[in-house]
């Protein structure tokens, strides 16, 4: 593998990837929730399931499939449509949440820690049910890789954008249980679970308008 010759390629893609997956979505919504709400465990776990959405874009591209997918209006809308349903569920459910008492959030993770199946669960579903995840590794994968990229390279490329999503959101979840900053979080948890969830059905209506090929 000649992946210093590829070397420019690569850091062009790990900084608009680390962009990406740094400006504000469902991904980083979820990671915020799910870490304020449930603990770092869940939080982490939430990075994981991220990232093995990730995984899953990027195996279906590398296939050519991701093409298929982006000009097929069918296909395109059923993806879209499933997220979107996703999203404005998460969304009701968070914006109908009546907040938690710091003591109540210590307890819960005592006695009932959020389930880690459940954390993956989000993460995953969060990300792969977004076909806008489609067509942003699909441009990534277009338009700065060289055609001719060899199989293992495109194969470290993966690995690379998967890591980055895992940290990044490794790093979120984080900062955001250190002590003070989630007594903060907690404190007004009943706004920031009706303010994340506001945001996951602006989303999802966002997504509803998207169209194949854009």
């Amino acid at each position: 593998m000649e992946i210093a010759s590829h070397l420019n390629e690569l850091l062009i893609l790990a900084a608009v990837m680390l962009l990406g997956v740094m400006s504000p979505g469902p991904d980083f919504v979820m990671a915020v929730r799910n870490s304020v709400r449930h603990g770092r465990a869940a939080g982490l776990m939430t990075a994981v399931g991220l990232g093995l959405g990730v995984m899953v874009h990027l195996t279906y591209i590398m296939l050519g499939l991701g093409v298929i997918i982006s000009q097929s209006i069918l296909l395109f809308n059923l993806l879209k449509w499933f997220g979107a349903a996703y999203l404005f569920w998460i969304g009701i459910k968070a914006i109908r949440s009546k907040g938690m008492k710091l003591q109540a959030a210590e307890m819960h993770e005592l006695k009932t820690p959020y389930p880690v199946k459940r954390a993956l669960a989000d993460g995953f579903l969060t990300n792969v049910l977004n076909p806008k995840a489609t067509l942003f590794f699909l441009a990534l994968f277009t338009q700065i890789l060289s055609p001719n990229v060899a199989a293992e390279l495109k194969f470290v490329y993966s690995v690379v954008c998967v890591t980055i999503t895992v940290s990044w959101f490794s790093i979120v979840a984080t900062v955001l249980t250190q002590p003070k900053i989630r007594d903060v979080f907690l404190r007004f948890s009943k706004w920031v679970d009706r303010m994340c969830g506001a945001v996951f059905i602006m989303l999802g209506l966002r997504l509803v308008t998207a169209k194949a090929g854009h």
